[in-house]
């Protein structure tokens, strides 16, 4: 079935060239980059205990060294996980990810040295340092380094826990990968991204049917996928007992470089305005003529929604042209993305589902994988993912270091990409229905982005502090946590069906990167400001966000930002983002 859907829509020759990176698994570059990164970490041994002793032009030349075993490593782990994201079933791709992961902690542990000393430094003399010119390009990655001072071990512990991670979190986070790579689901054995898909088909029957046969898949795979959260949580509570951190949370803020006011304003605001959600439902139910609207009925478009297919050649057309829009330069940056095998985007048997882009290397390019399905809501996320990539494209000038941004500003990139398409495809639709339709597919999009995100944010802090009070969590009590997150924010505008109650399970951000999912809602509502911002000032706005995009990860996202006079902190601002939501529901209402 994928594989007519491919050929129908013109996607199933989209696959990324990783040559760009390595030919195969047997490159004998690969082992070159390795070699060098170890030569260069065993020369950056004699600096150990010295840091304080040299001189700026000498501590400058030890990071521009660890930033380039930095960068030949993750070119040859991005390589690695490439290769292993197209194929999740493939013994020999897992295997050699696996052997990246080893060879990385490897030499990882001959450079622990430097974060832990320049962190420990006093102030004077890491001011000395920093006040350098040898060192101001990387002086905001060296800032944000002191910042976990406090969170650092000894460097024996820390070697031990490099020595140790291979087969720690990444590893299970990897047999998730699998478990969910080789799950098939129904008759038909269909795969992940298939069955969701039907969710948003106009026919209840094929609805229910996929949720049904969603939730059976899921459910035969449950005491495992129950494990490996378990798993997950207490390597999670372990580590911040460890480091000191004082929630689940602390570290995942720390990385997002913004502090725990900010989150808590943005989390505050998100679920003080659950009420949106209830009365779209409300609605959704009333278009669709139902008695009631369960959780497979979510997605069932409107009647008037325009129901078409995108060729992958059509989708290409369309995003680039909202690009262009825009800026001629961005829709020219992501056109190097189509023309260049930069996208993997066929459905595929043992694909990981889902999209993402990853930024690679600055001295390579990123690539982007997604599962293209052909509907508006694709469209929509090759766009988000283009976002991504572009971001990720224009930082890379910045170095290593300095182009890997925080997430918060990362989704702001993909969800201003994907509002850009928005609204070309809305300027197309002349009749009413066809644009209330639409407007309440994009509510039910940002609906996902903003109070979804953080209905699951809710439901990882409950499952972290469970985890920490109660000990291992049964997949009964995951559910119980599941259905207490989503049923704060749905009310009684949404009846969730039993089947529901175990689709926690297959969301990768829990394990992947805990606490992520907030930033989807910051992205969301930081872009509904900005694109206010952009309608008012027009093309001159252009050149403010290009530049926002190109500066990466070299400065807060608090100082980022303030040339558009954008206060990260003040609730207020917040309370702004959802009121342009209330506003377009207000629209079709």
């Amino acid at each position: 079935m994928s594989e007519q859907l491919n050929k129908e829509l013109g996607s199933a020759d989209v696959l990324w060239n990783l040559a760009d990176l390595y030919e195969s698994v047997d490159d004998e570059l690969i082992n070159d980059d390795i070699d060098l990164c170890e030569q260069e970490a065993a020369l950056l041994k004699e600096f150990a205990g010295r840091l304080t002793e040299l001189e700026p032009a000498t501590f400058a030349r030890v990071v521009r060294r660890l930033e380039r075993i930095a960068v030949n490593l993750g070119r040859v782990a991005t390589f690695a996980y490439l290769n292993f994201a197209t194929q999740v079933k493939n013994a020999e791709a897992g295997a050699f990810l696996q052997k990246v992961r080893e060879t990385a902690s490897r030499i990882s542990r001959d450079t622990v040295f430097f974060d832990l000393e320049w962190s420990k430094m006093d102030n004077e003399e890491a001011g000395r340092l920093l006040a350098a010119d040898d060192v101001a390009s990387y002086r905001h990655y060296l800032e944000s380094i002191r910042r976990y001072a406090d969170h650092l071990l000894s460097q024996v512990e820390e070697t031990l826990l490099i020595e140790i991670s291979p087969v720690a979190a990444a590893s299970w986070t990897s047999l998730f990968s699998k478990v969910m790579g080789h799950l098939t689901f129904g008759d038909k054995k269909r795969s992940q991204e298939e069955v969701l898909a039907d969710l948003y088909s106009p026919q209840r029957d094929v609805r229910r049917q996929a949720a049904q046969e969603m939730t059976a898949g899921l459910q035969g795979q449950l005491h495992v996928l129950t494990h490996i959260f378990n798993t997950l949580l207490a390597d999670k509570m372990i580590d911040d007992r460890l480091r000191g951190y004082p929630s689940w949370l602390s570290s995942r803020n720390l990385a997002n470089e913004v502090d725990d006011q900010t989150v808590h304003a943005l989390v505050t605001a998100v679920t003080g305005r659950y009420d949106i959600v209830r009365r779209y439902y409300g609605l959704k139910k009333r278009l669709l003529g139902l008695d009631e609207l369960y959780d497979f009925d979510r997605y069932a478009p409107l009647p008037d929604l325009p129901d078409k297919r995108l060729s992958w050649q059509e989708c290409r057309e369309m995003v680039l042209g909202g690009f262009a829009d825009f800026s001629p330069e961005m829709a020219e940056i992501a056109a190097l993305f189509f023309d260049n095998n930069w996208i993997h985007a066929p459905l595929l048997e043992g694909k990981q589902g889902g999209a993402f882009a990853h930024p690679c290397v600055p001295d390579a390019h990123p690539y982007v994988l997604v599962n293209y399905t052909g509907n508006l809501r694709d469209v929509s996320t090759v766009a988000h993912e283009l976002g991504h990539g572009v971001h990720q494209y224009l930082a890379r000038d910045k170095g290593y270091f300095n182009s890997n941004t925080p997430l918060v500003l990362a989704e702001t990139a993909s969800v201003f990409a994907e509002l850009l398409i928005f609204h070309k495809q809305l300027d197309l639709l002349d009749d009413a229905g066809q644009r209330r339709a639409f407007i309440c597919q994009k509510l039910e999009s940002i609906f996902a982005t903003v109070f979804r995100q953080i209905s699951m944010n809710r439901f990882e802090d409950l499952i972290h502090t469970s985890r920490r009070t109660e000990g291992e969590l049964s997949s009964a009590r995951f559910a119980e946590l599941w259905q207490q997150s989503q049923t704060a924010m749905f009310g009684d505008s949404v009846t969730l069906s039993d089947g529901y109650t175990c689709w926690w399970s297959y969301i990768p951000h829990f394990l992947r990167t805990p606490g992520y999912v907030y930033a989807y809602a910051f992205g969301e509502l930081l872009v509904l400001a900005l694109y206010k911002i952009y309608r008012q000032d027009g093309a001159a706005f252009v050149p403010k966000y290009l530049h926002l995009l190109s500066q990466g990860g070299s400065r807060s996202p608090y100082d980022l930002l303030q040339p558009f006079a954008i206060d990260l902190s003040d609730p207020g601002f917040w309370q702004g983002g959802l009121a342009v939501i209330d506003e377009m529901l207000a629209q079709v209402e």
